[in-house]
This record gives C-alpha cells, sequence and structure tokens, in this order.
C-alpha cells in the first residue's frame, strides 16, 4: 500500500507516533521527563471514524471544545474504552454544567464566580469531582474568556475557599499574533507562585515550545487528525 493509499486509521496512528516522538524529543531538550507530559487528543468536530482510530492506536486521553459534541461521541466509546480521560477545554455555559460534570474528568475553563459556584453545587449533586483548571487570559485578549494574570490569585482562593472546588492547575491559549513562548512562561510563573501542578498550553502550531516551557498537558488536535472538516 502507497503512502497515497495509507487508511485513514494508519495515518491518524503514525500521526500520533510523530507528536508522541516530538514531545520526547522536546522534553528531553529540557532534561524533563516525558512521562511527565500528557498529550490530549482533540477531536473537535472529527468525525467518530478518526476518534476510533487513535483509540485504536492506543491513544486515551482527549479533549472536546463542546459538551454537546462530548455527549454524542463518548458514553458509547467508553462502553468499550473504560480508561478514557475526558477533559473540556471549550467554554462552559452554567446551563451546560450538569452534563460536563457528568461527562468530564477534567475542566480546564473555570473562569468566572458563576460558574464555579455552579460547578461546586452540581459535583455536590452527583457526587462526582472532576478535576478543574483556571483559564487564564494572558493576552487581556477582550473578545477571550479567562481570568486576567493578575487576579489568579483571588479567584483561586475564591475557587478554594468559597465553592470547595479541586482546582489542580492553569489553561491558557495564547494571542494568534503574539510570541507563544511569552505566554508559556507566564503561565508557568503562575503556576509556580500559586502551588499548581498542571499547566494546559500548547497546540497543533506550538506544543514543542509548551513542553520546553513546562507543560504537563498539549492539546493537540490538527496534527493528528488533519484539517477539520468544513462545516455545511
Amino acid at each position: 500500500m502507497t503512502s497515497a493509499e495509507a487508511s485513514p486509521s494508519a495515518d491518524i496512528a503514525a500521526n500520533l507516533a510523530d507528536v508522541r516522538r516530538a514531545i520526547v524529543h522536546a522534553a528531553e531538550a529540557v532534561g524533563r521527563d516525558p512521562a511527565s507530559v500528557t498529550l490530549i487528543a482533540v477531536g473537535k468536530v472529527q468525525p467518530v471514524e478518526k476518534l476510533e482510530a487513535a483509540l485504536a492506536a492506543g491513544q486515551r486521553v482527549f479533549g472536546e471544545n463542546r459538551v454537546q459534541e462530548a455527549k454524542a461521541k463518548f458514553p458509547a466509546q467508553r462502553e468499550h474504552y473504560t480508561d478514557i480521560e475526558l477533559h473540556l477545554i471549550g467554554p462552559l455555559q452554567t446551563n451546560k454544567v450538569k452534563d460536563a460534570v457528568a461527562l468530564f474528568d477534567v475542566i480546564q475553563t473555570v473562569d468566572r464566580p458563576k460558574l464555579a459556584q455552579a460547578l461546586a453545587e452540581e459535583m455536590a449533586k452527583q457526587g462526582k469531582h472532576p478535576r478543574c483548571y483556571i483559564e487564564v487570559n494572558t493576552g487581556a485578549e477582550p473578545q477571550k474568556a479567562g481570568i486576567l494574570p493578575q487576579d489568579v490569585g483571588s479567584f483561586l482562593e475564591t475557587c478554594r475557599a468559597e465553592y470547595g472546588l479541586d482546582i489542580s492547575g492553569l489553561m491558557c491559549i495564547p494571542p494568534a499574533d503574539e510570541e507563544p513562548a511569552l505566554h508559556f512562561a507566564l503561565l508557568a510563573d503562575l503556576a509556580k507562585r500559586h502551588g499548581l501542578p498542571d499547566l494546559s498550553m500548547g497546540m497543533s502550531g506550538d506544543y514543542e515550545t509548551a513542553v520546553r516551557f513546562g507543560a504537563t498537558h498539549v492539546r493537540v488536535g490538527t496534527a493528528i487528525f488533519g484539517a477539520r472538516p468544513a462545516k455545511d
């Protein structure tokens, strides 16, 4: 079979292997244990067949941007792969909190007190406590969600003291037109300052840089699954 005839499953397995090798090289370049970096495969708007190909290739940690899309994809997959870990990496509306708590193992986009309160109340009802990250708007972009860097400490205290949330990390999405390393360095400094072990940063175009700056989780979509399908 030529490369032109390679199956989508083979392509995704090869892409996963390439990304994993790149993570190892980036980590070793700065003296880190590659095992300290978790690859999150981001399946945003990708068909279930590609998700299944990644699962067949051994990938178990996935990220989804939308609660409803995750709800359509993952319950069936978890019947066959009980060790899937699912991260919510997109904005969360309070009216989707019930489903988010039921579906996700990690919610990376806690970004306002109202959401923190809603999550805490729903976790108490369900008896299920996903780990949470605070989303940080490192570029102070008005169109983006996230806590401003200078407000991370006070918001973290609110989440923990008032709502009892298990906040274990920070996440960011750097501005598209700025050097991501500057934002990764800022997020790493904030996490260190506040004693948070998890750092979710880096996507398909910059995950190797993120690893060099201390990312514990990188969110990679197109480098694994290819370009997202065009919307109708």
